[in-house]
């Protein structure tokens, strides 16, 4: 799995991190999403796929290749 973020999407909703906080945080002065790994281990797969559908903006995108 290679996880990417569009930070010029984001609109600092925050789920992602409540989701996979062990992927994703947010900058602390405006809240948008900061990617810590772009290759998660496969335990973390289920719950990145979930950050990327829920997400309001469209921000995160999963590919299946790395």
């Amino acid at each position: 799995m290679k996880v990417t973020v569009d930070q010029d999407k984001c609109c600092a909703a925050g789920t992602c991190v409540l989701i996979a906080p062990e992927v994703f945080d947010q900058r602390e002065d405006d809240g948008v999403v900061i990617l810590l790994d772009t290759a998660p281990a496969g335990n973390l797969h289920a719950a990145v796929r979930e950050c990327a559908a829920v997400c309001p903006a469209g921000a995160i995108h999963v590919g299946e290749d790395a």
